[in-house]
């Protein structure tokens, strides 16, 4: 079966630095700890067809064989036009909020508890009370770490516990993905730990078209450092990854997963964009935490923020638009690339968040970013 209405935009076609040199990049993001294998391989398969240039996931065998099986859907019900998004995996130099767990027992729940927790998850991660699995109130594999949960429970019985990768399990494990690009995510403060896991990373000798750093304003004890410190930083990374032989993208995080939450969220990640770009070291600027819909207007309505602004990505929004499908094609015990009437809705939804960016007129003073 063939999509043969499906006609790929101009920046669907561009090649993933081509799209970076054009404004015009976006990626998807599966999380960096979310391991819902049916949830990734729809959300991988439909976003690759909708023409996005990356896919980015968490660094686990299981994760990235589901997401190829999308990829390899996707391939082969679109146009020759279309092009193979990056696959990349995503690391952390430090306890980062992408890379945990909530976790609590459910034997513990007062029986009269309203359970603002399972309503507030996104991820569909804190069952009903009665089909609550034994040893968890919270599905491991569907928990991608938002943490919105955390301070929600009644009787403070939700904590978050990290999933972080062992030094010496980074370069085998890298060599066995064999992934497109990385992306590492890092904090104010950990040059060090930065160095050290970009040797790890560089022990692999796996080719890599990029590496991706993401980082925000907040560092390990939660203060916020302002715009000239944040930008002090990204230097100092840069001048490891050149050091190390690596093209740099620049990942700014501005309101970390919470781009399903609504049109405030967005502001965060532009106004980042705004203030870092005159201080930012070469390489593409792309934006994430909090994007969602209405990021592509707000910057286009930002003046200089428009010269830096190289691409996007989507997590918490992307995986909004399609949730009520997702669970459409789980309450059938089938993937959502199984259901022909559910596929023509579930493209166009999106193809609706993907393509304003994929046809964005480039901005005139876009420079060559490196």
């Amino acid at each position: 079966m063939r999509f043969l209405d499906h006609r790929p935009s101009a920046g669907s076609c561009a090649t993933p630095d081509g799209a970076l040199a054009e404004g015009r990049w976006v990626k998807w993001i599966g999380g960096a700890s979310n391991q819902d294998l049916t949830a990734i391989e729809d959300l991988a398969g439909l976003y690759s067809a909708a023409g996005v240039h990356c896919l980015d996931l968490a660094a686990d065998p299981a994760v990235v064989a589901a997401a190829r099986r999308g990829v390899r859907w996707a391939r082969e019900r679109t146009q020759r036009s279309w092009r193979e998004p990056w696959l990349m995996v995503s690391l952390s130099d430090g306890s980062d909020p992408h890379f945990r767990k909530a976790w609590f027992d459910p034997e513990l729940c007062p029986a009269a508890c309203p359970r603002p927790c399972e309503r507030v998850c996104p991820a569909l991660a804190i069952p009903p009370r009665h089909a609550t699995p034994p040893g968890s109130g919270v599905l491991e594999a569907a928990c991608y770490g938002c943490g919105r949960c955390l301070s929600l429970c009644p009787a403070g019985l939700i904590e978050e516990r990290q999933v972080l990768l062992e030094g010496e399990s980074v370069a085998p494990l890298l060599r066995q993905l064999r992934p497109d690009a990385i992306e590492l995510h890092t904090r104010p403060g950990r040059q060090h730990a930065f160095r050290t896991r970009l040797a790890q990373v560089s022990a692999a000798g796996v080719p890599l078209q990029r590496l991706a750093v993401s980082c925000g304003l907040d560092d390990d004890d939660g203060a916020r450092i302002g715009v000239e410190p944040l930008a002090a930083e990204l230097w100092q990374r840069f001048a490891a990854l050149r050091a190390a032989g690596f093209r740099p993208l620049w990942q700014l995080d501005g309101r970390p997963m919470s781009g399903d939450i609504g049109a405030g969220t967005a502001n965060a990640a532009v106004q980042l964009l705004q203030r870092i770009s005159p201080l930012a070291p070469p390489g593409p600027l792309t934006l994430a935490g909090g994007t969602n819909a209405h990021s592509l207007p707000l910057i286009e309505a930002a003046a200089r923020s428009r010269s830096r602004a190289a691409g996007v990505a989507f997590g918490g929004s992307a995986r909004a638009l399609l949730q009520p499908l997702l669970l459409e094609a789980q309450g059938r015990q089938r993937r959502l690339l199984d259901c022909p009437d559910l596929l023509p809705e579930a493209l166009a939804l999106a193809e609706g968040l993907v393509r304003p960016w994929l046809e964005r007129r480039r901005p005139a003073e876009l420079r060559q970013q490196g």
